[in-house]
């Protein structure tokens, strides 16, 4: 049983605002556990939690004063404006993420065929189906439990996606793509970051390629030309401070219009490249 974090008889309102974690974390905990929307909250306030209640929520307080991830604890996160569940097999979708989308989209030609490699949960390829359903979206992954996940939330939001197990390009074989993207392990061994916030939870084989932080994007680089069509796009989301580097491998492999992209936060964070 975990150790109770909230009073016995309290009301909804009285725990909106108690000082446990921030307002955001504490709404969202609470309607969780209740089952209530945002909405529902504030129409509740009065309510008092049941002893049940109260125990799942101190439960919940309990994980995320750890530092679990709320997607983690409540099982989901949004991206593109879409539902995706998420947990411990695969990484949590982040709006900076959302930039590769976007510019996927602006390539990907009437009926195209886009490959998402190492697709974790599917949120880049769902994304792309789901908004662009002329699409044929191919996704692959290493991992045989982030692609049930995929699985899953390619088919929540009713799209349709071919997924493949696969290394890299291992199981391709001929097959050619008019765009391949991909979000691969890009944090170098022994970053610092992996041992903070909410990276402490995800899935290490996700985040870093145990090595300098440019090997998956080396093998992408490097393979991805024999699985594009003449005239497509490689686009891959990488470090923060990795843009130069990833432009060099573009450049140094052949491609044209080598180029790189910033998120939201003004940050180099998409590079890319056409074949040809």
């Amino acid at each position: 049983m975990p150790e109770t974090l909230i009073p016995a008889g309290s009301t909804v309102g009285a725990l909106q605002i108690r000082p446990l974690l921030d307002p955001l974390d504490n709404r969202i905990l609470l309607g969780h556990a209740l089952g209530l929307s945002r909405v529902s909250l504030i129409t509740q306030s009065e309510r008092v939690l049941t002893s049940d209640e109260t125990e799942r929520l101190s439960g919940l307080l309990a994980r995320r004063l750890q530092g679990e991830p709320i997607a983690y604890i409540v099982g989901q996160r949004e991206f593109f404006g879409l539902p995706f569940e998420v947990n411990d097999a695969v990484l949590i979708p982040r709006p900076d993420t959302e930039v590769l989308v976007e510019l996927a989209l602006e390539r990907l030609p009437p009926g195209g065929r886009v490959l998402d490699m190492g697709t974790g949960s599917g949120a880049i390829a769902v994304a792309l189906a789901y908004t662009r359903p002329d699409a044929v979206v191919t996704a692959l992954d290493v991992s045989s439990t982030a692609l049930a996940v995929a699985r899953r939330n390619a088919s929540a939001n009713g799209v349709n996606i071919t997924f493949m197990a696969s290394d890299w390009f291992e199981a391709l074989g001929t097959e050619k793509f008019d765009l391949i993207v991909s979000n691969p392990p890009y944090i170098a061994s022994g970053d610092r970051h992996l041992a903070e916030g909410d990276l402490r939870f995800e899935p290490a084989g996700a985040l870093t390629d145990h090595a300098d932080g440019l090997s998956a994007l080396r093998t992408i680089v490097a393979g991805a030309a024999r699985h594009l069509a003449s005239g497509a796009w490689l686009l891959m989301e990488h470090g923060y401070d990795q843009a130069p580097s990833v432009r060099a491998l573009l450049a140094d492999a052949g491609y044209s219009k080598v180029q790189s992209w910033r998120d939201l936060a003004g940050i180099e964070r998409v590079s890319g490249a056409r074949l040809g």
